[in-house]
């Protein structure tokens, strides 16, 4: 019998805790059961894993689909549903210019209504749907997006505003059927809703061209379909059991082909796989069979399944995008020769490197530029005055050099002799006649590193000339290809390895990117190098198309490029950069739109009182679970409602570890951060608000009785409800725009809001 309770209690508390088998007090071990779902009559023809799962099925379900079908329910439902769409879509075409990040990302859908090449740090599916829905409604994509403040004019941009509008609108309602699935209590659903619709916050996020209400859609919709799916346990391999396995593991898909940030989703689903397998296996009336069943089911659903359809987001990526563009220069040559329109498309040269051969040596580091030079010297008191060398980030004339042996002895006629792994040659700048160059003199910026020049004159120079060819991964004898091979080039008399640093010279150096040789030999992508273009007439050319790579190649590639990207993404100096505390404490916003009195001004920013009862909850929430938990573990009597009550908390402890996962990773990233990336964290906070304060507020009968215990808690609903709305009437200009005077300034429809001295609107 003690089993039964004890397996009992744990089921009903969704497998979020276990409590160990203990003298129960005997108004406990009553409630205990009533609180569960009844068995069948005949218990003891039950099997322990039936018994399991009777617990909260068929009772609970029917329970569930009369919950959900009552007429009140839908009514509530439409209306949040109406108030969510009314709130984002106001005035969703004001103001018509181009508002903050809307420069990158409108940019980009107009890049795949052209099917021009771009780049970016973010995975496609985001700048894709926007270019759809753009192209859907109207737009031609030939607005520039180039700064924040132009003007749309005849542009149709309402499309691709409203397309993120409609997916911001959708969260407060995910959020309520989240909520109501875990509590099945509608005031806490409601409070959810609430706090999610009437977040200035959120409304302000939801309205523009961004990738935050598509990427949020996406996470609210697989955590969605992830609490459908574990309610459907009871029916394994049903219809509706695939559905909402197929669904988890699409939007899983859909959140990281957004963002990078959709992998914390990912790790909520799968945590909570591994938990519903690890239960499984504990069911002793299943089979081995059976649970292997369930594991490659979840391997299908939620492994392969979004990998194919994230990959699928990349095949369409790159069929779409097939002409040369802007994004060309951070990716390799090998990458460039298949757009369309670039100089490498469709171009034929010879297959190996050459001796005699004119060439363009590309660095492989992003945005490391083409070895460059030109006639202008390194200035006063920057190392030699010699020739400067640097890096340069377009294609020109100045960037092409030629190939010589060590000694200058190439054969004048017949076949060249090929360039190989090992060999030790000079680099002659082909416009200026002056050799590729390196000595003991310190770098212009890197100080640990040193100078490289230009020196001698028509190809005549010094031992400091000599460089030794290295194929990255190669042995002495392999041959160098053009566009494939990566190459190292070191430089004999001082041992170094010529080097792109990155770094971007001053007004002498004409801002281009310095290069170095590096006493520092580790491989890494400033220190190779490509061939790009290759001539030498006294060899056979061949198309550039056989060396075209192919698709995995591609996306690999890609994915490089995105995290480097994502890595180079550090605070500028004078830049705002927001820390990760700031941001639950709503310390300070973000301006969208507008700084002076004259501009139609937008600031992001949460309604304080919602956040910072969020805020509350957080610190609440492991209090009230603590004391749920010292209650059951010490046998305390505790009434039908209690138990109930308990086994609510237990299940918010997932919205807990999303709001972690959301928010934590934060604090190990060295990238630039900004206010906007708390807003998926801040999702399950609101989740988390929902249910603890909706049962803190039915706890009220613990310090009085009823009915004055209704009372007190329908004040308590009825103060947190006006709060949050008369929060929203006075902050929502923050979101659907302000003129006129500051907050700071007399006479400001603001006045009197800048609660905290960080808030710049």
């Amino acid at each position: 019998m003690a089993k039964e309770e004890c397996i009992t209690q744990w089921n009903k508390i969704g497998d979020t805790s276990t409590l160990r088998n203990r003298k129960i007090f005997p108004t406990s071990e009553k409630n205990l059961q009533t609180s569960s779902t009844p068995l069948s009559k005949d218990e003891n023809s039950q099997t322990a894993g039936h018994s399991q799962c009777s617990n909260g099925t068929s009772a609970e379900l029917s329970a569930r689909e009369n919950f959900s079908k009552d007429p009140p329910t839908r009514v509530l439902l439409m209306l949040l549903v109406g108030l969510s769409f009314s709130t984002r879509l106001y005035k969703i075409t004001e103001p018509p210019h181009v508002c903050w990040d809307e420069t990158h990302f409108g940019k980009m859908g107009s890049y795949y209504i052209n099917r021009t090449f771009f780049f970016d740090v973010h995975p496609p599916l985001g700048k894709m749907l926007i270019g759809l829905a753009g192209y859907m409604t109207g737009y031609d994509g030939t607005f520039p997006f180039i700064k924040p403040g132009d003007k749309y004019k005849h542009h149709n941009y309402w499309g691709m505003r409203g397309f993120c509008a409609v997916l911001g609108s959708c969260l407060p309602i995910f959020a309520y059927l989240i909520v109501l699935e875990l509590s099945q209590s509608h005031s806490a659903a409601l409070i959810t809703a609430i706090l999610l619709i009437f977040d200035t916050g959120f409304i302000t996020i939801s309205q523009y061209i961004l990738l935050d209400p598509i990427l949020m859609f996406f996470i609210m919709a697989a955590v969605l379909s992830m609490v459908k799916f574990n309610q459907q346990r009871c029916s394994p391999f049903a219809a509706s059991w695939w559905l909402w396995l197929v669904l988890t593991g699409a939007n899983l898909a859909g959140a990281l082909g957004v963002k990078f940030v959709g992998l914390f989703v990912i790790l909520l689903v799968g945590l909570n796989t591994v938990w519903d397998l690890w239960r499984l296996l504990g069911d002793l009336s299943l089979s081995l069979v059976e649970i292997a069943k369930h594991f490659l089911a979840r391997v299908v659903g939620l492994i392969l399944l979004p990998l194919f359809l994230y990959v699928t987001i990349f095949a369409i990526h790159f069929v779409v995008l097939n002409k040369s563009g802007p994004g060309d220069g951070f990716f390799s040559s090998a990458f460039q020769s298949r757009l369309i329109g670039n100089n490498l498309h469709n171009a034929s040269m010879p297959e190996y490197l050459a001796y005699g051969s004119t060439i363009t040596v590309k660095n492989l580091r992003i945005a490391g530029g083409y070895l460059h030079s030109h006639w202008h010297l390194y200035p006063e008191g920057v190392g030699a005055r010699q020739q400067q060398v640097t890096a340069y980030l377009h294609k020109d004339y100045n960037n092409l050099w030629l190939v010589h042996r060590q000694d200058a002895n190439e054969s004048q006629s017949g076949t060249p002799d090929l360039v190989r792994h090992g060999d030790i040659i000079r680099l002659e700048h082909k416009e200026t006649t002056r050799n590729l160059h390196s000595h003991l003199h310190e770098a212009p910026l890197t100080k640990k590193h040193f100078q490289v020049t230009g020196y001698g004159i028509n190809g005549t120079g010094d031992t400091n000339d000599l460089w030794q060819v290295e194929v990255c991964g190669g042995r002495n004898g392999d041959l160098v290809k053009v566009l494939r091979s990566k190459v190292r080039f070191l430089h004999r008399a001082t041992g170094c390895v010529l080097y792109s640093s990155g770094k971007t010279l001053p007004k002498w150096g004409w801002e281009q990117v310095e290069v170095t040789c590096s006493p520092y030999l580790k491989e890494t992508p400033s220190t190779q190098w490509n061939i790009e273009d290759h001539i030498n007439p006294k060899l056979p050319n061949i198309s550039l198309s056989v060396l075209k790579p192919h698709f995995l190649e591609i996306l690999l590639e890609s994915h490089i490029v995105m995290i480097r990207g994502n890595r180079g993404l550090k605070p500028k100096d004078n830049e705002m950069n927001s820390k990760p505390w700031h941001w639950p404490i709503n310390y300070q916003g973000l301006r969208f739109s507008g700084v002076n009195d004259t501009e139609y001004r937008i600031y992001l920013l949460g309604n304080p009182v919602v956040w910072w009862i969020n805020l509350a909850s957080l610190g609440l929430y492991p209090i009230m679970v603590a004391v749920v938990s010292i209650a059951l573990q010490r046998g305390f009597s505790l009434g039908q409602k209690r138990i109930e009550h308990s086994l609510v908390l237990m299940r918010g402890g997932g919205l807990l570890l999303g709001w972690l996962l959301h928010y934590a990773p934060f604090y190990t990233m060295g990238r630039v951060l900004y206010y906007h990336h708390y807003f998926p964290a801040m999702l399950f906070s609101s989740m988390l608000t929902g249910i603890t304060f909706d049962i803190l507020l039915k706890s009220t009968d613990l310090i009085l009785s009823p009915p004055y215990s209704d009372h007190l808690q329908r004040i308590g609903q009825m103060v947190l409800l006006f709060g949050v709305l008369y929060s929203f009437y006075l902050f929502h200009p923050l979101s659907y725009g302000m003129t006129g005077p500051l907050a700071h300034e007399p006479g400001s429809t603001m006045a009197g809001l800048k609660w905290m001295d960080s808030w710049e609107f």
